[in-house]
């Protein structure tokens, strides 16, 4: 689409309709786009055609839509947080994302969808209702990027923009078949709030790994060649995660990629990092950080925030000064525990989610492979222990169950390595 547009075999106003017609198609079947910007984005379309007539320099996604997902910033805009708070909010300045997407040449055509201040991993909150899963409206489509994820599956964008603590990008990924790419920590520039973690990023989703190698080149300021002779490359493949329940279907059909790999010449063999500490590490430096963002607008709206959101705050209140310390240096120690895993493996392979996508009605699994699940982030392990090891990671569709839901694998390689990352999921998409 972007090389039609440079070549003027398209232009960015028959880009932007198009796709705006999609949107009235399809939003109404699973509620992805929650606030749109019509009229802002064709005349930012206009002056794109407009600026390749006179030959002006292009920037690489020049007339490419896109939309912003509705925790960032963006000028002139709703931003509502999916929060009642911030329902009518409209800000005056965009987000360092919003920025660097639009001097590339982006047009931003909506918002999308995302649980309250994009906590948990199931996209519904009180302003917008849930969105839904474009494989069966009945699922939830994952979170917290979903309304990104379905709005990607359904063509009504062809890139978007996620964030990912434990999972954002990865899990509506692998629910939606479509890609998501979690970088390295600090490989996208990101205008850190109040209370941000190191591990916390955002990257790229897109219905291809060549499209998200392509934005993510854009947003990172790179060029990522995806073709890579993987013979006799060494690849971990997980083995229970220290323990973590799989659904026995996530699990068989994850294993099943395993030929995949070997097909490709990789040296395939089980092994895995040590988890030990990660969970525990993850739950006090996301709680403390939940504490110091959202504990003022929580005491001043008890009644507008929803209850899992509250409680988390509520854990991050009680930590102590040593918790919090503690728990960084145990970060860190987990970060170089990975960093020595990946000197024998240059990757690891595991499951995305620990689950199929579950009913939309349904805010967090109560239970795995007859395992309970006590809080509305335990399901997700599978991503935030990844996470909390400061890894680039990425989610690419593998295959579906009988009854047609999508599960996606998880490539996780070395700390500033998302060139490999990108190189391995492009050949494994080819080859799948």
């Amino acid at each position: 689409m972007a090389k039609l547009i440079r070549e003027r075999k398209l232009s960015a106003r028959e880009t932007v309709d198009a796709h705006f017609a999609q949107i009235e198609r399809e939003n109404p079947r699973v509620n992805a786009i929650v606030t749109l910007a019509t009229d802002e984005a064709r005349k930012r379309a206009f002056e794109a055609d407009e600026a390749q007539a006179r030959d002006v320099p292009l920037g690489p996604l020049h007339g490419l839509p896109t939309a912003h997902k509705d925790l960032q910033l963006t000028k002139g805009i709703r931003t509502t947080f999916g929060s009642p708070v911030f329902k009518d909010f409209v800000p005056d300045e965009d987000s360092l994302l919003v920025e660097r997407v639009r001097s590339a040449g982006a047009i931003a055509l909506a918002k999308t969808n995302t649980p309250e201040f994009g906590a948990g991993s199931q996209t519904y909150n009180e302003v917008f209702g849930a969105t839904r899963n474009p494989y069966d409206v009945t699922k939830t489509c994952g979170g917290s990027s979903g309304g990104a994820a379905v709005a990607l599956a359904c063509h009504m964008i062809p890139i978007a923009d996620g964030t990912d603590l434990g999972g954002s990008l990865r899990n509506p990924a692998g629910f939606c078949n479509v890609v998501g790419f979690r970088p390295t920590p600090g490989r996208i520039p990101v205008r850190p709030a109040p209370g941000s973690l190191p591990f916390n990023v955002e990257g790229p989703m897109a219905r291809s790994v060549e499209d998200g190698a392509f934005y993510f080149d854009a947003l990172a300021n790179d060029h990522t060649p995806l073709g890579r002779d993987f013979r006799g490359v060494r690849v971990a493949w997980w083995k229970d995660l220290g323990g973590v329940p799989v659904d026995p279907r996530v699990r068989e059909i994850t294993n099943a990629q395993r030929r995949v790999f070997e097909s490709l010449g990789c040296i395939v063999e089980e092994a895995e990092p040590d988890f030990t500490g990660a969970d525990e590490t993850f739950r006090t430096l996301r709680f403390h950080s939940s504490y110091v963002r959202l504990g003022g607008i929580a005491k001043e709206n008890p009644n507008s925030i929803k209850a899992e959101l509250q409680w988390e705050i509520e854990q991050g209140g009680r930590l102590s000064e040593r918790d919090i310390q503690d728990a960084k240096l145990s970060q860190i120690a987990l970060s170089r525990r990975m960093a020595d895993f990946l000197n024998t493996w240059e990757f690891f392979v595991l499951p995305v989610s620990q689950v199929l996508p579950f009913d939309v009605t349904t805010h967090w699994p109560r239970e795995i492979d007859g395992v309970k699940m006590h809080t509305y982030i335990d399901w997700m392990k599978s991503c935030y222990y990844i996470s909390v090891m400061a890894t680039p990671s990425i989610s690419v569709p593998c295959g579906f169950t009988p009854e047609g839901l999508p599960v996606g694998i998880q490539i996780t390689g070395r700390a500033g390595d998302d060139r490999g990352v990108l190189q391995l999921a492009h050949a494994f998409e080819i080859a799948h």
